[in-house]
Formats: C-alpha cells, structure tokens, sequence
C-alpha cells in the first residue's frame, strides 16, 4: 500500500515525526511526506521516506500564501494520481488536521487518520485524542498507531536521520562543544552578548568550541565566535549539520530545529528552552537533556515570536556559568 504521511510545518517539527514515519513505512511499501519549504531539508533526511512532496499551504507557517497562490487544486490532482491507500496527517497539539483532511479527502485517498480536538465529520476515519501532556514526538507515534502502524521490532521510536557525513575537515579533529546562537523565533533566542560570555567562558574551561548557524546568521556566529570559537556560520547544509552535531560531545541550542537534529543523531543538548511553547511538548527528545530557563515566566505558552516581557528574563536572566555547569553535567 503507498501512503502519504502529512506534516506542514518547520523543520524541527518534521524531525519530531519521524518515528511515526518509520511507522508508517514499517507496514507500506512507499511512503510519500507531504510538507512545507521550511520543513523539506528535514523531510529529505528521514528514514522510512520514498519520496517528499513539497507544498505551502495557505494556514501554515508565519506568512503563508493566499488561498489562490497556492494551487489547491493542483495538489489535489497529484494527491489524486498518487493514489494513495492510506494518509496520517500530524499536527501539534494547538493545530487542526481538518484543512489537511478535507484536501486529502478531495483526492479520493481511501483511509485517514488524525488526532482532532474538532469533530471531523466524515473527513477522518480514524480520530485519535492524544493523551494529556505526551511529547510532540510520542503524541505523532501514538496517533501512526491508533491507525495500526507500530514501529518494527527493535526500532526505539527515537529521533533519527540517515548516515551523515564526516565532517572532521569542517571541524578538526578533537573534542568539541557546538554552540548554536540563533533561532525561528527572536522569543526563542538567548542574547548574542550571552553567547559571546559562554563560548568564552567555555574555552576558559578547556572546551574547544564550535559555532553554528544558517547562511541568513553569519553576522550573528562571526560575533559568537569572536576569535576564540570555530565559525561555521553558512557553511553547512542540513545533512553536514547533522554530522557536525554528531561528533560533539555537546549542543547548546535554544527551542529550535537544530538541538532536534542533535537529538536526532544523538548528542546531549543543554537546551535554552523560552517557554512560549511547552517544553514537555518540545524538549530535545530521547538524549540527555539539561533544560534552561524560566518555564513559569510570565510568556508561558503563549506562542509569542517576540519577546513581550521586557528584557526577555524567561531566557537572558540564564548565566553562562549556569550553561558551562550544564555542559560540564552531560559530558
């Protein structure tokens, strides 16, 4: 049976997904991932996926296009030739699947399957409600499940990503911490003069340190690194980052697609965490993990993109001693 496995948001939270993917591909012979472009370099590493398919849908996502731009009709058809048997569609707790459904419904797909607070009418024939207070990650794979895809025997519904490359001419040979300053979202990042203080202080403690960061952060990580840390700001795709953050002993990452990529291959994350959105939902999943900052701040759960506390204390009242103590705890 092929099936198509619907995820439309960034890339941390298609990496969350992947376990319920490997699920779904455990029971069927071609699985298709049907995501946006933030979360298509995610898509492309996971294992279990025979094919990604790429749309932006008009209610996903923080400028998402017009309902005429985005070509519904044009990915019902593909849906349609597509021919799938079976379609999980994965959203996070706050999100509706019922846009997704009404599509995939549309194109004629046989048997569908959400978790929905909403009544689904006849667009779900199988309505999951996830448990009270279950990880993004656990909550997905529970919902593959209620459609009767269990992971294979053996496979331990943690994060993970195909091979990734040795990344030592990157890197240099040695032991490493990977500090990785930016984030989606300005509420869900640490200060830049606070990462400075930490990679400092971290190499005052003997830690060699390596900094990251997309081709939109250079400014950011060449000032983090200062003359002190590795800068490889820009210089890594999805897949090399994945290999770099494999051979760290360390990532200090705030809530943001990379600390689950370090999940995903393995490595401890001291985890900066802005409670906008709950931690016990968004943690790095299934690595030792050393949370940070103020989970009872006063912007709790409120799913700001900016800070609307001033000084942002949820996060920059963490010191980097506090940090360095965390690092020095996972290793």
């Amino acid at each position: 049976m092929r099936a198509v496995v619907v995820r439309l948001d960034s890339f941390g939270d298609v990496l969350l997904a992947g376990p319920a993917v490997r699920a779904v591909a455990a029971h069927c012979t071609y699985v298709t991932l049907l995501c946006g472009p933030r979360g298509a370099p995610a898509a492309r590493l996971l294992p279990g996926v025979d094919e990604v398919l790429v749309w932006e849908a008009p209610w996903e996502g923080f400028d998402p296009p017009a309902v005429a731009e985005a070509d519904v009709e044009g990915l019902v058809r593909r849906l349609r030739e597509a021919a799938f048997g079976a379609a999980l569609i994965l959203t996070s707790f706050h999100q509706s699947p019922l846009p997704a459904a009404l599509l995939l419904r549309l194109a004629g797909v046989g048997r569908i399957g959400a978790d929905s607070v909403d009544h689904p009418g006849r667009l779900l024939d199988v309505r999951h409600r996830r448990r009270p207070h279950r990880h993004e990650a656990e909550a997905a794979l529970d919902t593959a499940e209620a459609m009767g895809f269990g992971l294979r025997p053996g496979d331990d519904g943690r994060l993970r990503v195909l091979p990734s490359p040795d990344t030592a001419t990157l890197t240099g040979n040695g032991p490493y911490v990977v500090v990785h300053p930016g984030a989606s979202a300005p509420a869900r990042a640490w200060s830049p003069a606070r990462h400075e203080e930490l990679v400092a202080l971290l190499a005052d403690h003997g830690h060699r340190v390596v900094v990251t960061g997309g081709p939109d952060e250079r400014d950011l990580t060449r000032r983090v690194s200062g003359d002190t840390a590795l800068d490889l700001g820009g210089r890594t795709d999805p897949r090399t980052l994945a290999g770099v953050m494999r051979m760290a002993d360390a990532a200090v990452c705030g809530n943001t697609g990379p600390a689950h990529l370090a999940a995903a291959v393995g490595t401890p994350v001291v985890s900066l965490f802005s409670p906008v959105v709950p931690a016990e939902r968004w943690a790095p999943w299934g690595v030792p993990c050393v949370l940070l900052g103020d989970q009872g701040a006063a912007c709790a759960d409120g799913r700001a993109r900016h800070c609307p506390v001033p000084g942002h204390p949820c996060l920059d009242g963490v010191s980097p001693e506090e940090v360095v103590t965390a690092v020095q705890k996972l290793l």
